[in-house]
């Protein structure tokens, strides 16, 4: 199963192909995508991305997480992580499921 690609990027808006609906900030990874709120887990620009936020990414198989902030507890898993703003994180993550990586994202469109 392949990543979907991440179709339009702009400020508080981020469409993926095959996606429900735009998100603001979304999860994505092989077959799929999902709405990430960061009330979930507490999520702010301070402490930033929390391992509960990654969790669900990493169980469905990524091998690469392409983000706009690092976690050590991917690379534990064994998990690359790309860190890139985001503009260039989404493209990367783009050129990922062009090759046809097993690749997820957590994205913040206003950052």
């Amino acid at each position: 199963m392949s990543s979907p690609e991440v179709e339009s990027l702009s400020w508080g808006h981020m469409q993926v192909k095959g996606g429900p609906c735009a998100y603001k900030d979304c999860k994505v990874w092989p077959g799929g995508s999902r709405a990430w709120d960061w009330r979930e887990t507490g999520t702010d620009h301070r402490p930033g991305v929390q391992p509960a936020d990654v969790e669900e990414v990493v169980a469905k198989g990524v091998d690469t997480l392409v983000q706009t902030s690092t976690l050590d507890l991917l690379k534990q898993k064994g998990v690359t992580v790309r860190v890139l703003q985001t503009e260039k994180a989404v493209a990367e993550y783009n050129v990922l499921v062009g090759q046809g990586a097993r690749v997820g994202g957590v994205f913040h469109s206003t950052c």
